[in-house]
């Protein structure tokens, strides 16, 4: 092999990678396009045969028609309210008990650890009988507090157990050095401790609000209020075995995609060091 074929492979690998990179891409893009096609097309379009990849006839209201329904705007703050809940209260549990079997020796740490990850071994599909009954119980079957305990519950272990890592990894001076400072317990936590975590709340943040974004089952389950239910089941209301609106349920899926897009672009740079951080020493 020469010297300038050796070149030439060189120079041309970034463009390999790019073309490799482009066509992952467009795998994991196709599917939205496929659906904003559908969305865009009428419902009897949708399963017309022969099929066609453009509409055969397009039809620009369907997502105006879908934001101005009553119906989805209150799955949609459902869905906003059970992932925000979800998500404060797992950071407000996680962020002192991960803090504290980071900093602290007590008898049985080993073991609250250990069953910490077990519960992460177990579904909410699993347990969704014993949740129902449980649930049925405390009179609390069709409300928010049943799906935002549930999400939270299920999400908790997942926190503690990234930041746990965070705040083992800072070093115990940065504490001394805070407490000589006259800082207690809690200021330094707060002050000194959460920011030199930031990449991990991010990145527990946005797993947390995720899981609870998408969560089917428990909502199901335990919702039967349909101006209740968040946009995972509520959705499935516009195709049933008297209507079949299919471009309404493309669009609706695609809008439902939006908070979760937003919420990585905001915090995309925070996530990415969160999911790097001790890999190099």
């Amino acid at each position: 092999m020469t010297a300038a074929t050796v070149s030439v492979r060189k120079k041309a690998r970034p463009y390999y990678l790019s073309l490799i990179g482009l066509a992952i891409t467009l795998v994991f893009v196709s599917p939205y396009a496929v659906m904003l096609l559908d969305a865009l097309r009428p419902a009897h379009d949708v399963l017309a045969s022969p099929p066609s990849f453009l509409p055969r006839e397009w039809q620009w209201n369907t997502f105006g028609t879908v934001l101005s329904d009553s119906r989805f705007l209150n799955w949609l703050k459902t869905s906003l309210l059970v992932a925000i809940s979800s998500t404060a209260i797992v950071l407000a549990a996680a962020v002192p008990a991960a803090y504290f079997t980071a900093r602290f020796r007590f008898p049985g740490r080993t073991a609250f650890l250990l069953a910490v990850l077990v519960t992460q071994m177990f579904s909410p599909t699993s347990l969704v009988v014993g949740l129902y009954r449980q649930f049925f119980d405390l009179t609390m079957v069709n409300t928010y507090a049943s799906i935002i305990i549930t999400n939270a519950a299920f999400n908790l272990a997942f926190a503690i157990w990234i930041l746990q890592g965070f705040f083992a990894s800072i070093p115990r001076e940065v504490e001394e050095a805070a407490h000589l400072d006259g800082c207690g317990r809690a200021r330094t936590l707060w002050h000194v401790m959460l920011p030199l975590t930031l990449p991990g709340l991010v990145t527990t943040v946005i797993f947390t609000f995720i899981a609870a974004w998408n969560e089917y089952v428990v909502a199901l389950t335990l919702m039967s209020d349909d101006s209740k239910k968040p946009l995972t089941v509520g959705i499935n209301s516009y195709v049933t075995g008297y209507q079949q609106h299919w471009d309404e349920l493309f669009a609706a899926s695609l809008i439902a995609v939006v908070p979760v897009v937003i919420l990585f672009a905001l915090i995309e740079k925070h996530l990415v060091g969160g999911l790097t951080a001790g890999s190099v020493k």
